[in-house]
């Protein structure tokens, strides 16, 4: 039997531009085609998952919508309008191997980033930013890490610091690249609500992700990828046995327990 879902699906039905969306596009990387001609659309206000296996294109995919990774052709679409005109209205927190961990950087540093986008790199923040950093990182836990250095900070720390900087940049699209790695379960559910909340205030998130019970039961919106996109709608519509075993070559076990 599959889990039971925790959340009602919200109604995307209305009218508002996707939050992502690509109409024929292709992207490379390393000099290796990883999708051709993909066609995707998320819609606005859900908590969205990308899952795929290893190799899939799911980091690819948000890179490419983000001018990360140049697209080779076709057509990307941010909050409904081209990205050069909406970056700051974008929050991206990236994979932990992309970030230098040895960065002279206090906690606090980091998360004041998210800031820059409305404040410019040279203006010295103003009491109501300092507010929103400071709420922050009291949302996912980390207000005690302030001063903390980056470089001594765990994984799960780090990872929260991070996401902490997109909540105080108040993003209306939120993408986040395998954010649950090195954090423990009781932290990934309480992000995860975290998360939820953004959406249900009007923001909308995206996450590379790879545990499929989690999307079942948490999440709104699935984009399945295996060099390409596979199926893109409600998760229980997204990840079938069919699909699953096109994308995986199985389906995994664990759905069916």
């Amino acid at each position: 039997m599959r889990p039971t879902r925790t959340r009602r699906r919200p109604d995307t039905d209305t009218g508002t531009p996707a939050a992502l969306s690509l109409s024929g596009v292709s992207a490379s990387y390393g000099g290796r085609t990883v999708f051709d001609g993909v066609d995707v659309d998320i819609p606005a206000g859900v908590l969205a998952a990308v899952v795929g296996p290893n190799g899939a294109g799911k980091s690819t995919l948000v890179k490419a919508a983000l001018g990360l990774v140049p697209a080779v052709r076709g057509r990307v679409r941010v909050l409904g309008a081209p990205l050069r005109q909406v970056r700051r209205r974008v929050a991206y927190v990236p994979q932990q191997d992309a970030v230098a961990h040895d960065f002279p950087i206090t906690a606090v540093q980091v998360v004041e980033m998210g800031r820059y986008p409305h404040r410019g790199w040279l203006r010295r923040l103003t009491r109501d930013d300092d507010d929103l950093v400071a709420t922050a990182m009291e949302q996912v836990g980390v207000a005690e890490l302030a001063e903390r250095p980056l470089d001594e900070l765990s994984g799960g720390q780090r990872q929260r610091v991070f996401l902490a900087r997109a909540l105080a940049q108040r993003a209306e699209l939120v993408i986040l690249d395998e954010p649950f790695t090195a954090v423990d379960a009781r932290t990934e559910s309480v992000l995860l609500e975290l998360l939820t909340g953004l959406c249900r205030e009007g923001v909308s998130v995206v996450a590379v992700h790879h545990d499929l019970r989690t999307v079942l039961t948490r999440f709104d919106h699935a984009v399945l990828m295996a060099g390409g996109v596979i199926a893109s709608g409600p998760p229980e519509d997204v990840l079938t046995a069919a699909h699953l075993e096109r994308a995986y070559g199985m389906a995994p076990l664990v759905l069916d327990s």
